[in-house]
């Protein structure tokens, strides 16, 4: 098609993308190395809090003595104040970050706002690594924000709008997988420089992230960009052109021509329903419609921004954050620094099962039963950690469940989350509903983050293991939303999902089929393309 305006269109729905190969999936599976950058800085913050030589230098207290009592040595910590500071000054970076992502993934693309996102987190985690006081490592943190916020909204965008609709559930879950490789790679560097007793103990945790940011910018540049971006801006060849790689097929090949008609199509459909005239009517765009109306943007955008905070409230990021002081605090742990690295580990192995279930069972169910698995070992821990704290076995059960819990997450909702809200948008608002979406997880990860040392801080709340009941109940909330609003996206192609919420509701979401294809509604004509003056009036609305 170089050169001209001829798209090859199909009415059947089974053939509407090229078979996978290896090719394709490799360069989709790629786009998820974004997680080790994110999963790691989220994750060394964790152990930097805990090492003697930061909390000096930070507090000024002195090293507590080989003849310290337990009340001295349990002082020798961050003021809750400080501590939440440190940790959710990420997260107030990353909200802003996700929505001005959102903003530039329309304009210079998904690739270049990656990349982007790797220059501004570079600038934070050189200000972060020559910090030597509060004041720098906070402004650092915040900007490393910035850049962690531009990745992790448009990565998930661009790897949903990239791979094959039979994995994509599969690859967005290596998102969450990579998530898991930083937050490990971040406690092995914490557990290796935890008793260095100079600026090395927290400087060399920090300053290794450069590496992923160089990795992840280099390598993103070599792949092709969103063939559904390019659509949006009405570069058709060029998205044809895209659609040949991705998928290993030639370019004039009726695979990629079909599919090339059904995005154009299904774009040209939405932009008749909700048309985009100016900016703010852009931004607006995502909160049109009922909200009684399960296919309406607002609806779309509800599920979106709920999810990502759901995802928070099941409490993981508590054991990750805050993991090494919680378990300090119990008292019969000698080596809390190795019961990180054992959940971390935990969370790095259970989540690969998910790549085969989120396609064998599809999404609803595994985020329904995992928020099910969750709340009862978050009661379970309560309930122990409540009646006998100081029972050495009680505290070794405790851990075990607090594995088992965090098994679930990790295999349910940490990539399920991700993966759901890929798909619900449709293309012109898309890039705006997954930025809303991931401000919404960094934004309760930021309260969270905020609240928490207020809550089991010694100094503070101290609740200890009571905080379980907090996360148990709020997981409850999790099945229950899981339950009635998460509609089932397995299988279908991102057009077929917007058909399917037209259509359908959640909970019978999983019955419905694809009946038809959105070129044969737009118009094909009798030699079988797509009709000349739709494809015109999706070049000239993205050339504006």
């Amino acid at each position: 098609m170089p050169g001209g305006s001829i798209v090859s269109a199909t009415n059947d729905v089974e053939r509407i993308e090229a078979p996978i190969t290896w090719k394709a999936y490799f360069m989709c599976a790629f786009a998820a190395f974004g997680g080790i950058y994110f999963g790691y800085d989220s994750g060394y913050i964790n152990g930097v809090k805990g090492m003697a030589y930061f909390i000096h230098q930070q507090t000024g207290l002195p090293y507590p003595g080989p003849n310290a009592t337990d009340a001295e040595k349990k002082a020798f910590v961050l003021e809750s104040w400080r501590d939440s500071l440190i940790t959710s000054i990420l997260s107030a970076g990353t909200f802003f970050g996700a929505i001005i992502a959102g903003d530039l993934a329309d304009h210079i693309g998904r690739k270049l706002t990656i990349i982007a996102g790797c220059v501004v987190f570079s600038i934070g985690v050189i200000l972060q690594t020559a910090s030597a006081g509060l004041g720098l490592i906070v402004a650092g943190r915040l900007i490393a924000g910035f850049g962690v916020g531009f990745v992790s909204a448009i990565i998930i965008l661009y790897m949903s709008e990239c791979s094959p609709r039979k994995i994509r559930g599969a690859i967005v879950s290596g998102y969450q997988f990579a998530i898991t490789i930083g937050l490990l790679l971040a406690s092995c560097v914490d557990y290796g420089t935890q008793n260095r007793t100079d600026s090395g103990s927290y400087r060399i945790p920090i300053a290794i992230q450069l590496l992923w940011a160089l990795i992840l910018g280099v390598g993103i540049a070599f792949l092709p960009e969103s063939p559904r971006y390019l659509v949006k801006r009405g570069r058709l060849d060029q998205s044809a052109a895209v659609l040949s790689r991705l998928r290993g097929q030639p370019i004039d090949s009726d695979y990629v021509q079909h599919e090339l008609a059904e995005i154009v199509a299904n774009h040209e459909h939405e932009l008749s329903v909700v048309p985009q005239n100016t900016y703010w009517s852009s931004w607006a765009n995502c909160f049109k419609g009922s909200l009684f109306n399960s296919s309406s943007n607002l609806r779309r955008t509800i599920l979106g921004t709920s999810m990502q905070m759901m995802q928070q409230w099941t409490g993981v990021n508590f054991i990750f954050y805050f993991g090494t002081s919680f378990f300090s605090q119990l008292g019969t742990i000698k080596n809390p620094f190795l019961i990180s690295l054992i959940t971390t580990l935990v969370n790095v192995c259970s989540t690969p099962i998910s790549f085969w279930t989120i396609e064998r069972f599809g999404r609803r169910p595994l985020l329904i039963w995992g928020a099910l698995g969750m709340l009862v070992c978050e009661f379970l821990v309560a309930i122990m950690g409540t009646a006998a704290p100081n029972n050495t076995n009680v505290v070794q059960a405790m851990i075990a469940f607090i594995c088992i819990y965090i098994f679930f997450f990790a295999s349910t909702w940490g990539p399920g989350a991700w993966v759901v809200i890929g798909e619900v948008f449709p293309l012109p608002i898309r890039s705006r509903g997954v930025a809303l979406s991931t401000a919404s997880n960094w934004l309760w990860n930021c309260i969270i983050t905020v609240i928490t040392p207020y809550l089991v801080g010694s100094d503070k709340g101290n609740l200890g293991a009571k905080v379980f009941f907090l996360w148990g109940a709020l997981c409850t909330a999790c099945f229950v939303y899981a339950y009635f609003l998460v509609p089932e996206t397995k299988g279908l192609s991102l057009e077929q999902v917007d058909r399917m919420l037209e259509e359908t509701t959640p909970r019978n979401s999983s019955k419905w089929r694809a009946h038809t294809t959105f070129a044969s509604e737009m118009g094909i004509t009798e030699k079988g393309s797509l009709a000349p003056e739709l494809i015109e009036d999706v070049k000239r609305k993205g050339s504006v």
